[in-house]
């Protein structure tokens, strides 16, 4: 019970810690698409 607990608990860590980082890669993927559609448009 205690070895489920504490992988749950590094689990939920882990997907805290990496959900800000995904938002900020979304950001990111959505500037580049934004810039490569302004150098199509030259």
């Amino acid at each position: 019970m205690l070895q489920s607990g504490f992988s749950v608990a590094v689990a939920s860590y882990l997907l805290i810690r990496m959900d800000h980082r995904l938002e900020e890669l979304t950001l990111a993927v959505i500037r580049l698409g934004s810039v490569i559609e302004g150098k199509e448009s030259n």
